[in-house]
């Protein structure tokens, strides 16, 4: 499933709106430590970190970069995540793709196997935007559906990837921009930052407050439908000063059919397509991976079914935005219990 960024971080310490400066600059108040922001690009995607502190850690953090690449890049053929696709007898898991592997893992099985990091082929077979739906055959997918399943690979204590057939290949791209977000987050608490955001593609990292002494404020935009896919405004603004806050869906890639808006959305199980009643799912929980797998499962489970999962999942708090019951052209949102103390009062 593609991801895509839309959660539009407003940092309220350089007023209304987003401020972008420079890698190194930093943000003065009266009151406060400075707070130095970093931005640029990495996985194909564009990252902005911003913490209190006078040192840069920019050096550092492309370091830190570097060897996510060099493990869980799909774009990478010497990562490790490349070399186990390839049947490499050689390759073994580091720290990081252990991690990501064993996250991956809980959240399909606490979801059916909505969340499925072997989907890919899958994905690619129908292409972006389903622009290939005309060329795919019954024939295609079944093929494709004998050798995806999560339940069809596993990691040995020596770091192996087992595989029950050589032709599975993982992905890890719907849960490693939030585990990126919370290798910095974790490396700049070591250096003793207590106040920070990290965004990856629109994944965050965050704890404290922002430069004004306030929790930091994050906006979820509002899905669009027009052709010229220009902003529409935010649906709601969330306060958080700790955890990890993730959003998947397809908010300006959805499409219409019978007067009804579906997202662009793979059904791990039967290899098709699913018209779901989600549009975007937001979800808020410890750190950053965690939030950023359920988010992706949400949008495959569906309104109730993603709402049950939230509900028996502890420390996960989701925000789904759904077309209205009464108008299929208009949006309403549904929450669990736990989400409203998150939402900014207007």
């Amino acid at each position: 499933m593609r991801k895509y960024i839309y959660v539009i971080i407003v940092l309220l310490f350089c007023g209304i709106g987003y401020y972008r400066c420079k890698a190194g600059d930093t943000v003065q108040t009266d009151t406060r430590t400075e707070y130095r922001k970093l931005q640029g690009s990495v996985f194909h995607t564009f990252y902005h970190i911003t913490y209190q502190g006078s040192r840069d850690y920019s050096h550092e953090i492309d370091s830190l970069f570097k060897v996510f690449d060099g493990s869980l890049s799909m774009f990478n053929d010497t990562s490790i995540i490349s070399r186990m696709n390839s049947n490499d007898p050689s390759v073994v898991a580091n720290d990081y793709f252990r991690t990501v592997f064993e996250k991956a893992c809980y959240v399909s099985g606490r979801t059916d196997g909505a969340f499925d990091i072997t989907v890919a082929p899958l994905v690619n077979l129908w292409g972006f935007g389903f622009k290939n739906s005309d060329k795919v055959t019954p024939q295609a997918v079944d093929s494709i559906l004998q050798f995806v399943g999560y339940q069809s690979v596993s990691l040995s204590a020596d770091g192996h990837l087992q595989k029950k057939d050589p032709r599975t290949i993982l992905d890890a791209s719907s849960i490693a921009k939030g585990y990126m977000s919370d290798i910095v987050g974790d490396y700049l608490h070591e250096q003793g930052i207590q106040n920070y955001m990290v965004e990856i593609g629109g994944e965050i990292a965050l704890r404290g407050v922002n430069s004004r002494g306030n929790a930091w404020t994050v906006g979820i935009a509002r899905p669009v439908a027009d052709s010229l896919q220009q902003e529409h405004g935010y649906q709601a603004y969330l306060q958080l000063s700790a955890g990890g806050l993730a959003t998947s869906g397809n908010y300006r890639n959805f499409y219409e059919k019978g007067g009804k808006r579906y997202a662009h959305t793979i059904d791990p199980h039967t290899g098709y397509p699913i018209q779901r009643d989600v549009l975007s799912a937001t979800v808020i929980a410890a750190d950053c991976m965690t939030a950023d797998a359920f988010a992706t499962s949400f949008m495959v489970l569906g309104k109730e079914k993603a709402l049950q999962v939230m509900a028996n999942e502890p420390g996960v708090e989701g925000y789904l935005i759904i077309p209205s019951a009464s108008d299929s052209t208009q949006l309403e949102v549904v929450y669990s219990a736990g989400f409203e103390q998150y939402i900014k009062k207007q």
